[in-house]
């Protein structure tokens, strides 16, 4: 029987880079890749004109477009943290699934709109929902199992194909979109129906199939490889601090406070779902989009004025494959960058990109939107990765809740940003220039809130509310024991003794005091156990 899906065969060192990394996809992950290029292909033939398509074709009024390409645009992003929970509560595979089936029911509603024209608001804000469920289970299911050096090259080359497919749908559909919208909605159903037939094949997840390793995330492959075995040769449990949890004389999981028998915290032992850290990532996330959806959302506008509609796409195509190529090789530099600097390079690559294009000039477009998306590639990686390391939740449900942030800031772009591009009518330089001086406003709001959040000292582990353990020296001796030998509290003894005294590593006696040690009470007891 084969490995689980990401699994990698252990006994030897992983090997480092890009490269190496994605030489170890398996069948089912190429796959995946692949379909994270065909999905953006298929909608980016359609999801580009559906403006031009719902004004001239359906004879929608611009103002009814606009207030529908709003709503589809919130519920595709935010709506991912709907796609992230129910990845937690059906598995990665079948949510994967139906967001297929319903983003092809949402192509084929755009076929029958050609007959009945009303449908075809239902049919956009169709596929945008099957949108919001698929991302985060096709995330999660590409980085499931991936140890912490290899996700940022798994990222990636899922952004990468991504990317590729967005750029590339534009210029196929765009000759056709008007003429033949018919046949290009048909094509594009049939690509989804053919992807949707592809995912049911694919293998389930060994967490789909076990119920997960620690919250849902599966057994962890780190560089010691896969979980360590038992005598049977069964993959053992991990605990929440990615250790094995103990076995019985059967080779059983003995349960411990706060987990369940696999190895799973407990409701009442998990984090708050917006708790300390866990939500700075969220918020500059929230901020990027929002920042970078000035970009999205106006530059059209601003580039067909100077220029032409295909200057704008030219600007498009050189953005998309930045991201393509760019992102992948510098994806381990990104991983290993400490989070504030990571922060401080994007939001400036941000705001130089907006100054520039300020100008006004073609040269200034191109080299504004290259600035804008290599401060892009950095902000989003980064987000995702520190997301995924600070959360205690699943990987769906980190990705929907960067989904979720993802849709708040461009929901709230569209509406700051419309009225200051109407303030700026024009003078609309003066309009990237206030984007501009955004992104250098509002970042250090994040660091303050990064240095706000950061915890004073060790979290408690699940295991802090277990009944304090008696010592097992009852004879009152005047001097400390000299058996018990002091270790330091970061560093867990993994001693197999049924019984530590972990009371002299947090208040031992000092050795030229003559006076007796008083017997531990049970409160300081307890605060050892919680230190330890």
């Amino acid at each position: 029987m084969g490995r689980p899906v990401g699994e990698r065969p252990s006994g030897r060192r992983p090997r480092t880079g890009l490269r190496a990394a994605l030489s170890t996809l398996d069948g089912p992950l190429r796959f995946l890749l692949l379909s994270s290029f065909l999905i953006p292909l298929g909608s980016f033939m359609v999801l580009p004109f559906m403006s031009v398509f719902l004004h001239e074709r359906l004879g929608m009024g611009l103002g009814a477009v606009g207030v529908v390409l709003a709503v589809a645009s919130l519920v595709q992003f935010s709506g991912g943290v709907v796609g992230g929970a129910l990845a937690d509560r059906i598995g990665l595979r079948r949510t994967m699934v139906w967001a297929l089936v319903v983003r092809t029911a949402g192509f084929t509603g755009l076929v029958l709109a050609l007959r009945w024209p009303p449908l075809a608001v239902a049919a956009l804000v169709l596929t945008c929902c099957g949108a919001a469920l698929y991302l985060p289970a096709n995330k999660a299911y590409l980085v499931r199992g991936v140890d912490d050096e290899r996700r940022p090259a798994f990222l990636s080359a899922g952004n990468a194909a991504l990317n590729a497919g967005m750029a590339v749908g534009p210029l196929v559909a765009g000759p056709f979109v008007l003429s033949s919208p018919g046949w290009l909605f048909v094509a594009v159903t049939t690509l989804f129906a053919l992807v949707t037939v592809g995912h049911i094949r694919l293998p389930t997840a060994a967490e789909d199939r076990e119920g997960g390793g620690p919250d849902g995330r599966g057994p962890q492959v780190g560089p010691a490889g896969p979980d360590r075995r038992n005598g049977r040769g069964e993959t053992t449990p991990q605990d929440g601090r990615g250790e094995t949890t103990p076995q019985d004389g059967r080779g059983r999981p003995v349960p411990q406070p706060g987990l369940d028998r696999r190895g799973r915290r407990t409701r009442r032992h998990r984090p708050g779902r917006w708790a300390g850290e866990a939500a700075l990532p969220f918020a500059a996330n929230a901020l990027a989009f929002y920042l970078y959806f000035h970009f999205q959302h106006f530059l059209a506008v601003y580039a067909v004025e100077r220029a032409s509609s295909t200057f704008y796409s030219l600007v498009l195509l050189l953005c998309f494959t930045l991201v393509i190529v760019v992102q992948p090789l510098a994806s381990g530099l990104i991983r290993r960058m400490p989070y504030a600097t990571a922060l401080t390079v994007g939001f400036a690559g941000l705001a130089a990109g907006l100054a520039v294009l300020a100008v006004g000039t073609r040269p200034a477009l191109l080299a504004g939107g290259a600035l804008i998306t290599l401060g892009d590639i950095v902000l989003f990686l980064k987000n995702d990765l520190e997301a995924l390391r600070r959360s205690s939740r699943s990987d769906a449900v980190v990705f929907g809740r960067q989904r979720l942030a993802a849709g708040l800031g461009a929901c709230a772009s569209g509406l700051v940003g419309g009225q200051l591009y109407g303030l700026t009518a024009g003078h609309t330089g003066w309009f990237w220039l206030l984007a501009a001086a955004q992104c250098l406003a509002l970042p250090p709001i994040l660091l303050a809130l990064r240095g706000r959040t950061r915890p004073t000292g060790t979290l408690t582990p699940p295991h802090t509310h277990s009944r304090p353990t008696p010592t097992t020296t009852p004879s009152p001796s005047p001097s400390p024991t000299p058996t018990l030998t002091p270790s330091p509290p970061s560093l867990p003894s993994p001693s197999p003794s049924p019984s530590p005294s972990p009371t002299p590593t947090l208040t031992p006696s000092p050795p030229s005091l003559p006076s007796p040690s008083p017997s531990p009470s049970p409160t300081t007891t307890r605060r050892s156990t919680e230190r330890a």
